[in-house]
């Protein structure tokens, strides 16, 4: 097994575990995360069953646990923003996000932060889709909803190779950390998506660490009326914000011209021809094959310039990570067998 760093590398890691109503299970994920964690901050999210007081508990025992009350429920993200703020004051070299349900085992956390203690990777995250014996494990309704909806996520935050965008399982270099606007952050169960949107903007590296799906009857907390009604209209607006950031204020490319060109031919040939479409057909004529020929052409070049564009934006996932370096020294020898692992 990959080890979590060498004896005596002084690397903090800080695990955070939003909570909301798990008395029943926060107490063994607790006792599985590895003694190399320097901290672990508990944000209790306005439970109402005993999760508080089994934390406290654990705490008395365990030094590196800090449990952390929210008044009222505000969602994942809001408890994973205020972590996040404390994670930032104790000096946190990276921050790891681990589910309160079990779903998410400590014990992957070495290939979780890996690229990160290496300087290769500023975001890392699981991905249930890379083994087949997992995905057959994942509900069915699950499983659907996750490929459904990852393309959508894909377009919207610009990191076209994860395939496991809604994947919570997550760290991030404290340094990185540092550089986003946490109180933009959605405080919702769009935090995964919304994170993601943000370091894309900030041009961070973002891999994927394959995982096995752990799944044991446990109701989804995320329900499908929220990804139906509420996800739709987030996506789409990360995806306008990120595309006229990302062309018309970050930069003006090749991109930004076949964008432009593209909504302006797409919008005119689908404007100009529904009009004589509905001239035409009001006084019971046939259009003029010039008139069709016009609307046709200004559509297909509008449609054309919008792929190239899109083509583009395939190429343009960040590569190039943004953090400060490796966390620890390693001689060359050492380099190459870690890269290798």
């Amino acid at each position: 097994m990959m080890r979590l760093l060498r004896p005596g590398d002084q690397v903090r890691i800080v695990v955070v575990i939003p909570a909301f109503n798990v008395g029943m299970l926060i107490g063994r994920v607790l006792e599985e995360i590895p003694d190399q964690i320097a901290n672990i901050i508990v944000v209790d999210d306005g439970s109402q069953d005993d999760t508080a007081a089994v934390v406290e508990r654990m705490a008395a025992s365990d030094t590196r646990i800090e449990l952390i009350r929210q008044p009222h429920n505000g969602g994942v993200g809001s408890a994973m923003v205020a972590g996040f703020k404390r994670a930032l004051e104790i000096s946190a070299d990276i921050v790891v996000k681990i589910d309160s349900d079990g779903q998410m085992p400590p014990a992957l956390l070495p290939k979780l932060v890996h690229d990160l203690v290496l300087g290769n990777a500023d975001y890392t995250k699981g991905n249930r889709f890379r083994d087949f014996r997992a995905i057959r494990k994942m509900p069915p309704l699950r499983r659907f909803g996750n490929v459904a909806l990852s393309f959508l996520v894909k377009a919207a935050t610009g990191y076209w190779h994860c395939f496991d965008p809604t994947n919570g399982y997550v760290a991030i270099r404290g340094d990185v950390l540092s550089r986003l606007p946490l109180h933009e952050i959605d405080s919702s169960y769009f935090f995964e998506i919304s994170m993601l949107s943000h370091l894309y903007l900030h041009g961070a590296v973002v891999k994927e660490e394959p995982m096995p799906a752990y799944y044991a009857g446990e109701p989804s907390s995320l329900s499908i009326a929220a990804v139906l009604f509420q996800f739709p209209g987030r996506l789409l607006r990360a995806f306008v914000r990120r595309m006229f950031l990302k062309n018309f204020v970050y930069d003006f490319s090749v991109e930004s011209l076949e964008i432009l060109a593209g909504t302006t031919f797409f919008g005119a040939g689908v404007i100009f021809g529904g009009y004589k479409w509905y001239w035409y057909a009001s006084h019971h004529l046939a259009a003029p094959t010039g008139t069709v020929a016009i609307a046709a052409v200004l559509i297909i070049l509008g449609f054309q310039s919008l792929l190239s564009a899109t083509a583009l934006d395939l190429q343009a996932v960040p590569d190039e990570p943004i953090n400060q370096g490796p966390l620890v020294k390693f001689t060359r020898v050492e380099q190459a067998k870690e890269t290798s692992q």
